[in-house]
């Protein structure tokens, strides 16, 4: 390949990256009662409450004082996402429809 070739491939790719929102952590929550969900239902919905696909989320494991391990997940996205009281509202909402008890928090102020 020459270099001219991989020189504007490389200059797309940083382009590209330099393009590419970065995202911090919005909203972590709990479920209760050994309540759970995965990681694509955790994706799936918070995509839904967002009305973006630009988001990134993580389900981590904890250990609990008492009881079964519990987790902690967190709803990443843009730090310029605007009207996070509606988001919130249509994931407190989401989570009531799938039956799942949650404790929310902010963890981004804009």
């Amino acid at each position: 390949m020459p270099k001219q070739a991989i020189k504007r491939i490389l200059d797309a790719l940083i382009v590209a990256a330099s393009l590419m929102s970065h995202h911090v952590p919005l909203f972590r929550f709990w479920l209760r009662n050994g309540q759970s969900i995965g990681p694509s239902a955790l994706r799936r919905l918070w995509v839904s409450a967002c009305g973006t696909d630009d988001v990134t989320v993580t389900r981590e494991a904890r250990e609990a004082a008492f009881g079964p391990e519990t987790h902690t997940y967190s709803l990443c996205g843009s730090p310029k996402t605007a009207n996070l009281p509606n988001i919130e509202g249509r994931l407190r909402r989401m989570l009531a429809d799938m039956a799942l008890s949650a404790t929310i928090i902010h963890t981004h102020l804009s």
